[in-house]
């Protein structure tokens, strides 16, 4: 009898599941209609405090130098290992130039500082991707010297940008003297 009983309840049980799932659910309310987003504000870059102090007492910039030659020229890169360079040295051989760039869209004249010279360049975007600009340099101006021997290190400086300080490793020279022939 215990079995008949228990069997009739699974029985039913089973009936009353067969019969929910037939039972055709409530149609879902359509998802309310998207508003159209206002456009994000323009974003505006936070102000760049400039390191106080001598200049030669800033931090210098995390990065390393690397030396490559191409079909242009020669060209040398500063940066964090893996990354995009945060300042080029190109030497472009047809055009006799030395091409200093940082990166960024900033076309505020960049000052150039060494332990010898303070000088502004102007610059100039050169378009790509990641954005560059650059100031175009003779390799026989005494501002390619002075940043190839400056002691320890040199800083290029624009107005709202954070400042690059920079070794002058053995790579600056060498573009210099690859462009001079």
């Amino acid at each position: 009898m215990r079995i008949l009983s228990r069997f009739a309840r699974l029985a039913t049980a089973a009936v009353f599941v067969t019969i929910a799932g037939c039972i055709p659910q409530p149609p879902k309310a359509p998802p309310p209609a998207r508003q159209p987003m206002a456009p994000a504000p323009p974003q505006t870059p936070a102000p760049v405090a400039m390191p106080t102090g001598e200049w030669r007492d800033w931090p210098m910039t995390p990065g390393d130098w690397v030396y490559r030659q191409d079909a242009r020229g020669s060209i040398a890169l500063f940066g964090p290992v893996g990354a995009d360079a945060l300042v080029t040295l190109r030497c472009d051989r047809s055009a006799r130039r030395v091409y200093l760039s940082v990166r960024g869209t900033n076309t505020q004249p960049m000052t150039v500082r060494t332990t010898s010279v303070s000088r502004v360049v102007p610059v100039q975007p050169t378009g790509g991707t990641p954005p560059y600009v650059a100031a175009a340099i003779a390799p026989t101006d005494t501002l390619m010297e002075a940043i190839g021997f400056s002691r320890g290190r040199f800083a290029l400086i624009q107005a709202g940008a954070a400042p690059l300080v920079v070794p002058p490793y053995a790579e600056v020279e060498r573009v210099t003297q690859d462009c001079r022939g």
